[in-house]
């Protein structure tokens, strides 16, 4: 639970850093560089003869769907929706969370649909406003197919256990951020328009700590953290983000929000994680 909660605050503070200094860079460019970044700051600790070939692969494939993929389709999806509807259509992950879980391990859980639906019935009360887009449906679709990419790739990862093959997770991780920044790569060579460059002193620093903390650390904290819990629980996770976000917006970015609409959303997502707690206490996580 730690390593959800403490990526959770990192990737906080990504909202309003983008939205604020990367506004003119192009958002193909903006994920390439991050994964490239990711995958050189792990570079140094990858362990090559102690991870199979086939494992490789699969951490490769993963990769190149959680992160590459997802980072594809949540790009394309601004073409046509605004910001506010893309961090609408983002509640919906816990759901596929759950199902695909479920799915893998061919049961159903009726506890983790219903956490998973209170965190995201918690994350709409604060995130939700009305809007027209004459894309809407087009860009629905490009941002639930971001989330199942980055649900799948956490169910998948859940189901590797490198402990039991003498190997750790730092071991291979940049194997993923490989995956992924060959995905991203031939979606910035085909979109990508001017890049605008040389940067900004200021744009470099953010892109830094995207690409390093939010990325890089980031998804490695996730990835493990997810192999650490079970799959109601790493559902309601998913959403926790954005309450914080909200509230980073506020306090450093000095945006505006309703208040009352983030203390109800957030009590909500609270007594999701509270009730996959209890669940774990009684002694019937799966």
């Amino acid at each position: 639970m730690a390593q959800l909660l403490v990526t959770s605050f990192i990737w906080a503070f990504s909202f309003g850093l983008i939205k604020n200094h990367l506004g003119g860079l192009d958002a193909g460019f903006v994920a390439f560089v991050r994964l490239a970044l990711s995958f050189l700051l792990f570079l140094p600790m990858l362990k090559p003869r102690k991870i199979p070939a086939a494992m490789t692969l699969r951490l490769l494939l993963i990769g190149l769907v959680q992160f590459g993929l997802m980072y594809v389709l949540y790009i394309q999806s601004f073409r046509f929706l605004a910001a506010h509807q893309v961090a609408l259509f983002t509640i919906f992950t816990p759901l596929f969370v759950v199902l695909l879980d479920d799915l893998w391990e061919r049961r159903i859980q009726p506890l983790h649909f219903g956490t998973a639906l209170l965190a995201v019935a918690g994350t709409a009360v604060i995130v939700y406003s009305a809007g027209q887009n004459h894309n809407l449906i087009s860009g629905f679709f490009l941002v639930q197919a971001s989330n199942i990419c980055f649900a799948a790739g956490q169910v998948c990862y859940r189901r590797l256990p490198p402990h039991e093959k003498g190997w750790k997770d730092r071991d291979g991780f940049a194997w993923l951020y490989l995956g992924g920044t060959a995905a991203t790569l031939p979606a910035m060579l085909l979109f990508s328009g001017t890049l605008h460059l040389p940067l900004s002193g200021s744009q470099l620093l953010v892109l830094l700590y995207l690409g390093l903390l939010a990325s890089g650390v980031g998804f490695f904290l996730w990835n493990v953290g997810a192999t650490r819990v079970e799959a109601g629980f790493l559902a309601v996770f998913n959403n926790v983000k954005v309450p914080l976000a909200v509230l980073v917006s506020l306090l450093f970015f000095k945006e505006h929000a309703d208040w009352l609409r983030l203390l109800g959303g957030g009590g909500i997502i609270t007594l999701a994680i509270w009730l996959n707690y209890c669940r774990d206490a009684g002694g019937y996580a799966t």
